[in-house]
């Protein structure tokens, strides 16, 4: 009996062995078959699949340390101003970019700036080409696309109002290439500053200081520094009244915050209004650090201006955002301050000198104009 069931036992034993390593098999051969694709073409899809991945995780910049100073870009922007039209033209930005790919992004040094700019424009009315001179330079690519998106919407072609000559009051529509970004302070304004970019606030809680403040006298208008279009618009309990403005190419965001109790902006304004380059478009105060809309909670009247630099959407809002030290701009931008005068009824300032830019004529002729109430 007992020898019965032990040959039974050894049956069903053996049964479930092979049983066992039946699935085993084909679990592997599922695995493999997972793995590694039946198929050269599967191959290549999920290579590209990968690599298409990559690049989604890799595809734009995250971090710009902008250290250019104001010499440097005068420099530059000279340069680049008288040469236009010219078979010695270079941009800016491409001079800046050279200039860094050789410092680190370092500009501390006046004349090693001035010798590499010199450097450049030497060869240039030699008759070489930039792309062979930074052909080798292995992160020109980066500081290029850098500094095309912190200086990309400054300097171009415009039209702008001047004084006609002899003819009092009279103005003429004049067509130029050059600065068509202006300084934040309208002309004739006072202020004061300094560089206090990254200092420390704790209202709310403990941050850095991601602007640039400007201290002067309530109600001293705010100009627009670049055209573009209000994408932000009211109270934030640590700005205050405030404005946000992105430009065209949605690159740059600026913020201009702790606007005037009561009369903060231009009343015409509303999230979507097209603002150009030069306009008014607020007025200095001390609002903010409230929950409590139109409240001066902020000591010194002043104003915060801020310039945030956005390559993925996913930058604009959150722990990725990129701000800049822009005290160097703002030094920089001094040499072209829009002139202001008070309207007596409404107790508005307007630009005396009207403006056209290219960029927004083309912006408002693809702009969906239901984003307007």
């Amino acid at each position: 009996m007992k020898k019965i069931l032990f040959v039974n036992l050894m049956i069903l034993l053996i049964f479930a062995g092979a049983s066992y390593w039946t699935e085993v098999g084909r679990g592997m051969q599922k695995t493999a078959a997972q793995a590694v694709p039946e198929t050269q073409e599967e191959r290549s899809e999920n290579t590209d699949e990968e690599e298409d991945t990559e690049e989604k995780e890799e595809d734009y910049i995250r971090w710009v340390d902008f250290q250019v100073s104001e010499f440097a870009m005068s420099e530059a922007y000279e340069y680049d101003r008288d040469t236009y039209g010219t078979d010695a033209h270079v941009g800016w930005v491409d001079l800046l970019a050279w200039t860094a790919a050789h410092t680190g992004g370092n500009f501390d040094d006046d004349r090693k700036v001035l010798s590499l700019l010199t450097e450049l424009e030497d060869k240039i009315s030699r008759g070489e080409s930039l792309e062979q001179m930074t052909s080798g330079l292995e992160y020109f690519p980066y500081y290029k696309e850098a500094y095309e998106a912190v200086l990309g919407g400054m300097v171009g072609e415009f039209e702008i109002e001047e004084p006609a000559e002899g003819k009092d009051g009279k103005k003429n529509w004049v067509k130029k290439y050059g600065l068509k970004a202006f300084h934040p302070i309208a002309k004739g304004f006072p202020y004061s500053d300094y560089d206090d970019f990254g200092v420390s606030r704790t209202y709310g809680y403990k941050r850095n200081h991601l602007g640039h403040d400007m201290m002067g006298q309530t109600g001293t208008p705010i100009i627009n520094v670049e055209s573009g279009y209000v994408e932000a618009l009211g109270w934030n309990q640590y700005g205050g009244w405030r404005i946000g403005i992105r430009s065209f190419d949605k690159k740059r965001y600026y913020y201009y915050a702790h606007l005037r109790q009561g009369f903060p902006y231009q009343p015409e304004l509303k999230e979507g209004s097209v603002v150009l380059a030069g306009d008014v478009i607020g007025y200095m105060g001390h609002t903010g650090y409230s929950t409590e809309e139109d409240t001066n909670n902020i000591d010194t009247t002043h104003l915060h201006f801020g310039m945030q630099l956005i390559f993925d959407e996913s930058q604009k809002e959150g722990n990725n955002e990129i701000w800049i030290d822009c005290y160097q701009i703002v030094r920089f931008l001094y040499r072209n301050r829009s002139e202001t005068e008070r309207n007596a009824e409404t107790k508005e300032w307007r630009r005396i000198y009207l403006f056209k830019d290219p960029d927004a004529a083309a912006y408002e002729r693809t702009v969906d104009f239901s984003m307007y109430p």
